[in-house]
């Protein structure tokens, strides 16, 4: 019977688990992908893994208040941010979009209880 309800709530969550994982994961590749393409090139601020893994969760978590103090100075550097930026744009947008959804779902649920339980009120 455990795995049942462990089922079940994995199941209740794996909606938002799955962005999450999905910021981990481009936090890693994008800041891993910067520091590659950076951390060699005269006048780079991304000179160690640290900074670019910083600069990528800042990038990806908020995308369009960035510090500003770690910017790429390469082409294939830019390129790669502005991946980072739409992935984690995208990854918001599917976070809310599953909460209001959640929310919807949860209202809906109420109002058809409350219906229900007029009719059986009108009923009697």
């Amino acid at each position: 019977m455990e795995i049942n309800n462990l089922y079940t709530y994995l199941r209740a969550i794996i909606n938002f688990v799955t962005p999450i994982v999905l910021v981990f994961a481009v936090i890693i590749f994008g800041g891993t992908g910067m520091y590659i393409v950076e951390h060699n090139q005269l006048g780079a601020n991304i000179t160690t893994l640290g900074n670019a893994l910083w600069w990528a969760a800042i990038t990806i978590i908020i995308t369009i208040v960035r510090y500003g103090d770690y910017t790429s100075i390469t082409p294939i550097g830019r390129v790669i941010a502005v991946i980072v930026m739409f992935l984690g744009i995208g990854i918001v947008v599917s976070l809310v979009t599953l909460l209001s959804q959640r929310r919807f779902q949860l209202t809906e649920s109420m109002l058809k209880l409350k219906l229900k339980m007029e009719d059986r009120q009108v009923i009697r």
